[in-house]
């Protein structure tokens, strides 16, 4: 009897899945194969985007991201297991390396969340807080703008990271969980630092107690998290709500003590039993700054989330502060009648503090736009992104990604 029952359900989902045309489909379509066709399922393997672009302080852009996905136990009680991996390069000297990891065991009894980073990087800053006008800036090819404005300060610096959670699952899609986080920074070059002119980096360093040239911030996390999402890469339905308190600690090495409050919550709701792609999906995402002082570069800011995916409009970095808060949402629906195309509509907001007066949500900066996603993968849902997004001070750009923003 089980296996009959076992038997159905891989039918209807294989019923469900040839409804669904993907690129590898469409290509074969195009340029069909004169071996005879399998009837064994497609082994799926890892998706690669590759990328590019240029800005004038690190030079031209090119890199590649990767998603890999896997199920780690029976789908009905193992949430899907995802792997993420991006390298970059500059002409000018600039590289990294990023791994990523959402690691469900069998029946979710342990999940295992990383972040590993290893890098040569650059961002360009435009100072702390929202709500002055930090100049124009020009067209944004992904993480990039391809001119830097007189506001814009470009810094570059070598960075380590580790950041690395176990969770224990406690009770039905309820999960606690501890970790580690350290983040090395040195060589840090303020490109626009000068002897009689000082960087918003290199005066907030100094005011501080920060040695510009380099500091570290080390801490433990204690973390409790709900997940109901019956997808992790494009979810049709349920909630993922993650909340961890972090202490940053001078005896792990960190450069100063510190005590923040993240937390990412993200809901969807499917619009259609026919389509259920069609989806109104929203995130919000925020870090508060309890106790203590954060180094400059370690503070939160646009594009801080896990996979530099918020904020789309603007460039990575684009603003920041001790504190702050981010929200977002899509409107995501199907184009061609078999999946292969789909489009997005999305507004952003976020809103950060600055270490004077400014405080969080007293001031707010709006983005949004539309875009189109191919479903690379129709077994794991991976998607290729592009959007067009345009923000204030004329930030404007195309960004690329792999699988959904959130």
């Amino acid at each position: 009897m089980a296996f009959c029952l076992q038997s159905v359900t891989l039918i209807a989902q294989k019923n469900a899945l040839d409804s669904v045309t993907d690129l590898p489909d469409f290509l074969k379509r195009i340029f069909p194969s004169k071996k005879p066709i399998s009837t064994v399922p497609r082994i799926e393997g890892p998706s690669i985007l590759p990328s590019f672009g240029y800005n004038p302080s690190f030079g031209f852009v090119i890199g590649a991201k990767m998603s890999y996905g896997k199920q780690l136990g029976n789908h009905k009680n193992t949430q899907f297991s995802v792997f993420g991996m991006e390298a970059l390069y500059t002409s000018n000297g600039i590289i990294t390396v990023q791994a990523r990891h959402n690691v469900f065991t069998k029946e979710n009894r342990w999940y295992l969340e990383g972040n590993w980073q290893l890098s040569r990087f650059g961002l360009i800053d435009y100072g702390l807080g929202t709500g002055s006008d930090h100049g124009s800036n020009s067209f944004i090819m992904d993480e990039f703008p391809t001119t830097n404005s007189d506001s814009s300060f470009p810094v570059r610096f070598k960075y380590f990271r580790l950041t690395e959670k176990v969770y224990k699952k406690v009770t039905t899609n309820l999960y606690v969980g501890a970790g580690v986080s350290f983040n090395y920074r040195n060589n840090i070059d303020d490109i626009k630092q000068t002897g009689i002119f000082n960087t918003p980096h290199q005066r907030y360093s100094v005011q501080n107690g920060y040695d510009p040239d380099h500091y570290n911030a080390n801490g433990l996390l204690f973390s409790i998290q709900y997940n109901s999402r019956e997808h992790p890469l494009r979810s049709y339905g349920g909630m993922y709500a993650d909340l961890t308190l972090r202490f940053n600690q001078q005896w792990m090495g960190s450069t100063k003590n510190a005590t923040q409050i993240f937390y990412d919550i993200r809901k969807y709701w499917s619009l259609s039993k026919r389509n259920p792609e069609q989806v109104i999906a929203v995130w919000h995402w925020a870090s508060y700054l309890i106790n203590g002082s954060l180094p400059y570069l370690e503070m939160p800011a646009t594009g801080n989330d896990a996979y530099y995916r918020s904020g789309r409009a603007y460039t990575i970095g684009r603003f920041r502060g001790p504190s702050f808060a981010y929200f977002e949402t899509e409107y995501r629906y199907p184009i061609t009648r078999k999946k292969l195309i789909s489009g997005v509509a999305f507004l952003n907001l976020q809103t950060a503090s600055d270490n004077i007066d400014k405080k969080i949500y007293g001031r707010w900066e709006a983005g949004g736009g539309a875009g189109l996603r191919i479903l690379m993968q129709k077994q794991s849902r991976t998607t290729m992104c592009i959007d067009i997004a345009k923000g204030n001070y004329g930030a404007w750009g195309i960004f690329f990604g792999l699988n959904e923003a959130f």
